[in-house]
């Protein structure tokens, strides 16, 4: 049987609207969870907080201002650090996946590296950058940088040959080919790959706010650890998470506007 158009539209519409639904519903189940196991009195407050003093935490955090100057830190921390990753990490990504003579100098060190731990650059990275903002934000680059760069290329070598050596027909040259052709064939992907590594990021921006860090959203789940308040830790983790969870939807809504025709 035929199926038309407007039968599609309106099944993806409800589709979407179920999977909202179910994702809302999940986040409900687990509170739910956690706050009755927390009123049955199995499990002492020290170790797991109730989600309502928890969400307390961040409502007093948010009165006296604390929240927003650390929110403010972390967001600016990495930002920078992010965009600096893109800044070098593509272009360097784009060459090697688009020149072999190139891939054998970037990928063999790129892959060396991204198996090191980056917290085992963090002694290292305080003795070369300090420990005021360059530090931090150097240590989120690091996290994300040669993965990165190893992502991109394997983005760039996935578009067609085909694509390319009809452009190469028409007369185009190597280097308008990459810029013309390439680079737009690979673009959905591309912003797959930095809304990947934005989601990294925020992981390696907590590893440089725990140490040598007097501000910052990790910085205070430190801070609470010491003095043993443990709804501030979950309090600090789950802002954590909410903004990372916000980073990825402004990336899923830019990645919709900008290439509909990726859907």
């Amino acid at each position: 049987m035929k199926r038309d158009k407007g039968d599609f539209r309106l099944r993806k519409e409800i589709s979407q609207r179920r999977f909202i639904l179910s994702a809302i519903l999940t986040f409900i189940i687990i509170f739910a969870g956690w706050w009755v196991l927390c009123a049955s009195g199995n499990v002492r407050e020290l170790f797991l907080p109730s989600p309502i003093k928890v969400i307390g935490d961040i409502v007093a955090g948010a009165k006296n201002g604390s929240l927003w100057v650390n929110m403010g830190y972390s967001i600016f921390r990495i930002t920078m650090g992010f965009l600096l990753s893109v800044a070098i990490g593509v272009p360097l990504g784009i060459l090697a996946g688009s020149f072999k003579p190139l891939e054998a100098i970037i990928a063999p060190i790129c892959e060396f590296i991204r198996y090191m731990p980056v917290p085992a650059f963090v002694p290292l990275v305080m003795v070369w950058c300090g420990i005021g903002e360059a530090a931090k934000i150097t240590i989120v680059f690091l996290g994300c940088f040669f993965q990165l760069v190893l992502m991109i290329a394997d983005d760039a070598r996935s578009v067609s040959d085909d694509l390319l050596s009809s452009s190469y027909t028409l007369g185009t040259t190597r280097w308008t080919t990459v810029t013309k052709v390439l680079i737009p064939a690979m673009a959905p992907k591309m912003m797959l790959t930095l809304r990947m590594m934005i989601g990294w990021g925020w992981t390696y921006l907590t590893v440089a706010e725990l140490v040598a860090s007097s501000s910052g959203l990790g910085y205070s789940i430190l801070k609470a650890q010491r003095f043993l308040h443990t709804e501030s830790i979950f309090s600090g983790i789950l802002v954590i998470g909410i903004l990372g969870l916000i980073t990825d939807r402004l990336f899923a809504f830019a990645i919709k506007k900008m290439f509909p025709w990726a859907e």
